[in-house]
């Protein structure tokens, strides 16, 4: 049987779109950030390659071992500000700025991060960069970590030679960080529906039943608990699906403010959140470090955003 060739054309248009859709599903399943051990490998001898780990433990990077090539990240006194109050506060750009250069980064490096704490600790990094205005389509998350690398490669315990980098930071971007006034304003004096105020400490610290980094338990009145590390298998993000169910509640159209108690699993909310397309995501600046420790400022206890005291 002879097809005429407008068929023969809507036949090639038709399977073009299939296979174009599964392309885009295919992409969807994942952040274009995410990067496994088996791309490392790939291109572990890139030389715009840095390689940065950030261990809950620091002493693990000697201890236990890392990849080779990968530069220590000290998670306190590389990702905060060193002499403010409290020390989780974003660093300033100069201090970042000679860190990165520290660790070799120039303008055009190719920046890997990866942690042993289910990438919360990386995600700090990759938010600070996106703060100072590095290229971002040059800053990738490894997922898995060590756990997926020792498959079939080995730890090393030495310390790599840098060369300094050069690397220029922009001004820090005020579209993505907030301080404490914007939520005491937007969220609790003029209860802005157009403000999501997520918290994403573990449960437990947000209903009070466990105080974690401040001198007082419970929550910023008005703030819903999503604990992003729930989307996290092992050292592995779960699946974008799996992310939208959890986010399920969160307005897209929202202006969403975020906060955790020493600034780690706020930034894995971010990046969660970007990853699923959402367009105004703000980290408070400080957290419950410093909002639990102002004693002046108003805490609810409990499981609910508002209490008696503070929803009226």
């Amino acid at each position: 049987m002879k097809y005429a060739p407008r068929t023969i054309l809507l036949q090639a248009l038709f399977l073009a779109l299939i296979l174009l859709s599964f392309s885009t599903l295919a992409k969807a399943e994942r952040p274009d950030f995410l990067v496994d051990s088996n791309w490392l490998e790939d291109h572990i001898d890139d030389p715009s390659l840095v390689l940065l780990e950030v261990r809950y433990y620091p002493s693990r990077y000697f201890s236990v071992g890392h990849i080779p090539g990968a530069r220590q990240v000290m998670r306190f006194k590389d990702l905060g500000e060193n002499h403010g109050v409290p020390i989780m506060r974003f660093p300033s750009r100069e201090a970042f700025q000679e860190t990165l250069r520290s660790w070799g980064v120039n303008d055009d490096s190719l920046i890997v991060v990866y942690d042993d704490s289910r990438t919360a600790l990386a995600s700090r990094m990759y938010f600070l960069l996106d703060l100072y205005g590095f290229d971002m389509s040059r800053v990738k998350l490894m997922d898995g970590g060590t756990t997926d690398w020792e498959a079939f490669n080995d730890l090393s315990t030495e310390a790599p030679e840098v060369t300094l980098g050069n690397v220029t930071l922009k001004p820090a971007r005020p579209e993505i960080a907030i301080e404490w006034t914007d939520i005491y304003q937007d969220v609790y004096a003029l209860r802005d529906p157009g403000v999501f105020l997520l918290d994403a400490r573990p449960e437990v610290q947000y209903t009070g039943e466990v105080m974690n980094g401040a001198v007082r338990a419970g929550h910023i009145p008005g703030a819903v608990n999503i604990e992003g590390l729930q989307a996290t298998d092992g050292q592995k993000w779960m699946s974008l699906e799996r992310l939208e169910e959890m986010y399920a509640d969160v307005p897209r159209d929202s202006r969403i403010y975020v906060y955790c108690h020493d600034g780690f699993r706020a930034t894995l909310a971010y990046m969660q959140l970007k990853a699923l397309g959402y367009d105004d995501v703000r980290l408070y600046n400080g957290g419950w470090s410093h909002w639990g420790n102002e004693l002046s400022l108003p805490v609810v206890m409990g499981s609910e955003p508002w209490d008696a005291a503070h929803a009226l």
